[in-house]
């Protein structure tokens, strides 16, 4: 769980830096301080259940199996990437690996995955469907066609709500007349629960909580994680429509420090095991920058394949 937290950090912090010099394709969506929801979420998950990550959760696409140097191809738009060179990283996922990728109407996943619980529950399959989304997503049709669908069935899904109080540039207040988006549940005959998003092990547990009862046969769940993101909507978004106070406010807890003590507690956790974890975390990195900056681009030709379901 400590590798994944500070992976998934060193990680973004390395694709801003490609960003910022020009050699990602499309734009880049920061999960930065809001690490410790997609590990949490997905830590515990099995090879064989689906997750629905979006824009900014990298991090879960990295726990679920995905390379990181594939992912990064992905990101500079080359041939190697997931959707060989056709797509940004918005858009893409690896159905192998049980990754169903988004589109940018967001919160348009969320009926996908009640189609998905079903499938399991019609197939009597064991697994699980976990489907992200922001708060500022729960306002559109979307999120209450698929919960009132997954309520209805009883289907085996997790509605994780990453609730950053900012839907791009309007703060929740804005969004909706509830202070917590769990209170949504209830409308869909089940239940919902908050946690705090930067929190590693109060997510872990509320998750975990989640995937057993739906493993079980007792129908879905919605969690809302209660986080930050420290960068803007987006990596050209200055975030100017919020205070500093605020941001120095959520970046005081941040979650990958807040584990360590965690961890540092329990005495599993020394100098030198992080000083082993990042030097790791490093070579990995920089050798799945070096693939994806060695691959090359698609030809031409190449847009014609993968059009019609062969």
């Amino acid at each position: 769980m400590y590798y994944w937290l500070k992976f998934t950090r060193a990680f973004e912090e390395r694709i801003s830096v490609l960003y910022k010099q020009g050699k990602i394709l499309g734009g880049v969506y920061s999960g930065i301080g809001q690490e410790a929801v997609v590990v949490g979420a997905c830590i515990g998950l099995e090879k064989d259940d689906f997750i629905f990550p979006l824009h900014r959760d990298i991090g879960a696409a990295l726990v679920k199996g995905i390379d990181p140097g594939v992912l990064l191809a992905q990101l500079l738009g080359k041939k190697t990437g997931l959707s060989k060179g056709k797509d940004s990283y918005l858009h893409s996922g690896d159905i192998g690996l049980g990754v169903v990728g988004s589109t940018s109407m967001l919160a348009s996943s969320l009926p996908v995955a009640a189609g998905v619980g079903l499938s399991f529950k019609m197939k009597k399959r064991n697994n699980v469907a976990i489907a992200f989304f922001g708060e500022g997503s729960t306002n559109r049709g979307d999120f209450h066609e698929g919960l009132n669908m997954a309520g209805l069935w009883k289907l085996p899904v997790v509605f994780v709500c990453e609730n950053n109080f900012f839907a791009y540039s309007t703060p929740v207040e804005k969004q909706m007349a509830i202070e917590d988006v769990a209170d949504r549940a209830e409308s869909y005959g089940f239940s919902g629960s908050v946690c705090s998003g930067n929190d590693l092990m109060a997510v872990y547990k509320t998750v975990m909580k989640a995937v057993d009862r739906a493993r079980k046969g007792d129908g879905p769940t919605l969690v809302e994680c209660k986080t930050y993101r420290w960068h803007g909507h987006s990596e050209h978004d200055k975030a100017l429509y919020r205070t500093e106070d605020e941001f120095l406010e959520w970046k005081s807890r941040d979650p990958i420090p807040r584990f360590e003590l965690y961890l540092g507690q329990l005495k599993v956790l020394n100098k030198k095991v992080i000083e082993k974890t990042e030097q790791d975390i490093k070579e990995k990195i920089d050798k799945a920058v070096t693939f994806a900056e060695e691959s090359p681009f698609p030809e031409g030709k190449d847009a014609l394949e993968d059009v019609y379901q062969e």
